[in-house]
């Protein structure tokens, strides 16, 4: 399905008359519509039509609507159906989505109810597509996950790196601020490697005290110290043959980053209390949010150890150095937070994120969003739904709204025209002119959005 291009629907019926009035009512939400007078001409057209989504009757003279159904299934498997008919009964519904139907409407039908079931088909079918592109993509190597997002020169040079050295057994060194997204680039490492597949361990070593650390890397045999009931195995020996995720390993201590040297150098280690020696195959991934050539310096980190990790070198930087990266971030957690619906952010709302300096970097962007989509019960982000810290102070906010470029007085009675008609010009493109969704974008009703509409002369032929 075509995002740049209004859904396309095809309405396959014997009644000239229902076909009609199904494409008025279509075509005023902003869809493309084409007709078959009969299953047969459906069928013999639908490569050339290459609809998003078919509305069938079920009974026709030439070739019965079930049967058109299991056709498409058969054929067309992804392609949403929602059956019509005038003679429903219990046995025909079942039947119909037993072949594969996404939706079964009697007639007659409330408008509003078919218009929502038609939105949630076009919905389900755009997630099939979306889905089977993300494992095509997935499927190649030099593509990332897609939870790596920005179009930034500095996170491009990232990804390409990341792309390079996945799929290798070397050892990865990632450091940034807190909430920079180093353990989304530690992910998408594992998930673009030859161990994939393989155990996928993630030990935070900042949230533990020296003791609990050493037995959650190592494990311990019963009796090893008070407590220990009973043998339990370590994360290296649950990570053998796949990857071990090692956040904030500046705060280990020494004597352990000696133990972790000697794993790294032979692949092996006794359990706590234990005698026996335990081999080992684990790639390592290390992160920290310090700089470890300075803990080196300053006697905090030992130096045999930062240069067994520090053969693949990623500096992650904070948002704050890349805002350009921003708008597509904050979509990505629109999408995240608010999924199959099309929350967005006001301008305003928007240049405020551009303008702030984000100490708790891509984590705190990710709260302030999914704080202001619960708050926003419109689905639209405006600087109202931020925290106050983003909020502007009321003389700015004053000299905002009020004063012009020429530095003249602005009527507020234009102000808040101009901001409405702006906000649902955007909310009518998010949903490809689809009139529902935008009034239930913007939280009023059709009548109230039709009549919005006129006023500000939003037609999308003119517009």
């Amino acid at each position: 399905m075509n995002r740049t291009m209004p859904a396309h629907i095809l309405i396959v019926d014997d009644e000239a008359a229902m076909r009609s009035n199904l494409r008025e009512v279509l075509q005023s939400e902003g869809y493309r519509v084409s007709e078959a007078a009969g299953g047969r001409e459906a069928l013999d057209g639908l490569e050339e039509a290459a609809p998003d989504l078919v509305m069938l009757d079920l009974r026709m003279p030439d070739l019965d609507g079930m049967e058109v159904l299991s056709t498409l299934n058969e054929q067309h498997p992804d392609l949403p159906v929602i059956m019509l008919t005038a003679h429903g009964t219990s046995e025909a519904s079942i039947r119909a989505m037993k072949l594969g139907a996404y939706d079964y409407v009697e007639k007659p039908f409330e408008l509003e109810e078919l218009l929502i079931i038609t939105q949630r088909a076009l919905d389900y079918s755009r997630m099939l597509h979306q889905n089977r592109d993300l494992r095509s993509r997935m499927n190649q190597e030099e593509e990332l996950s897609e939870e790596l997002v920005g179009g930034s020169s500095r996170m491009r040079d990232i990804f390409k790196m990341v792309g390079k050295v996945a799929d290798t057994d070397t050892s990865v060194l990632l450091e940034g601020e807190s909430g920079t997204g180093k353990e989304m680039i530690a992910d998408a490492l594992q998930s673009h490697s030859r161990r994939v597949d393989k155990p996928y361990i993630k030990v935070n070593c900042g949230a533990l005290p020296e003791s609990l650390l050493e037995s959650e890397l190592f494990g311990h045999e019963a009796g090893s110290f008070t407590g220990a009931g009973g043998q339990r195995k370590g994360r290296f020996e649950l990570a053998d043959t796949g990857t071990l995720f090692l956040d904030e390993i500046d705060a280990m201590t020494p004597a352990l980053q000696v133990k972790l040297l000697r794993v790294l150098q032979k692949q092996q280690f006794e359990r706590i209390g234990g005698e026996k020696t335990l081999d080992v195959d684990v790639r390592i991934i290390a992160a920290s949010n310090r700089h470890l050539e300075t803990e080196v310096r300053e006697g905090r980190f030992r130096q045999d150890l930062y240069y067994r990790l520090n053969v693949i070198y990623l500096h992650i930087p904070p948002l704050r150095d890349h805002p350009e990266d921003i708008p597509d971030l904050a979509a990505h957690f629109l999408k995240k937070f608010h999924p199959g619906k099309n929350a967005m952010i006001s301008g305003r709302a928007m240049q405020r994120l551009m303008e702030y300096h984000w100490p708790g970097n891509i984590r705190e962007l990710e709260n302030v969003i999914q704080r202001g989509l619960v708050l926003s019960y419109s689905e639209v982000i405006t600087v109202d739904h931020l925290p106050s810290y983003l909020q502007p102070l009321e003389d700015e906010e004053a000299q905002a709204d009020i004063a012009a470029p020429d530095g003249e007085g602005i009527p507020l009675k234009k102000l808040l025209a101009d901001y409405e008609k702006k906000l649902i010009r955007r909310a009518l493109d998010e949903t490809e002119w689809n009139r529902t969704r935008t009034a239930r974008l913007l939280g009023i009703n059709r009548r109230q959005l039709f009549s919005k509409m006129k006023r500000y002369g939003l037609d999308r032929g003119r517009s």
